[in-house]
């Protein structure tokens, strides 16, 4: 199981997105280019204390990102809220890559048609999107749930 961010705009996403992904233990990729500098010093800063527990993969753009996850055999799982499966009927399986858009503009069209599926998290009517992280949050902790992967033990 794996995170990944497309392009992120917010560098303290990225700190927070770090942690997540120390804190149950999956690897996070990073597609850039990023909507900040994204020095080494900089991840660094933003990461806090979580960066040495996390590993993270700097990918120089959609396409190193695809080839990298099609040569693992891994299914790339785009979240979305547009024409997707509702998170509460999708199945999760142990390779996914949880793929999650730019804050401000989601993913372009070649992205969300190079993704192996399409995953939406239900909302109230009228509410546009959750923040990224609190989205990548709720993905990752089902997609543990369903696969067993990650710490969910009591």
């Amino acid at each position: 199981m794996r995170l990944a961010f497309y392009q992120p705009d917010i560098p303290q996403n990225v700190g927070a997105a770090v942690r997540l992904a120390a804190c149950f233990g999956v690897d996070l990729e990073i597609i850039e280019p990023c909507g900040f500098p994204l020095t080494d010093r900089a991840l660094r800063r933003t990461a806090l204390d979580y960066g040495g527990s996390a590993g993270i993969t700097r990918r120089d753009g959609w396409s190193d990102f695809v080839e990298s996850a099609r040569g693992e055999a891994r299914r790339i799982v785009l979240f979305t809220t547009r024409d997707a499966e509702p998170l509460s009927v999708f199945r999760f399986e142990p390779g996914d890559v949880l793929l999650f858009g730019r804050e401000s503009a989601g993913v372009p069209d070649e992205v969300h048609a190079g993704a192996d599926a399409t995953v939406t998290i239900p909302m109230a009517a009228g509410q546009r999107s959750l923040n990224v992280v609190t989205s990548a949050s709720i993905a990752l902790w089902e997609a543990c749930r369903q696969t067993g992967y990650g710490p969910l033990e009591p």
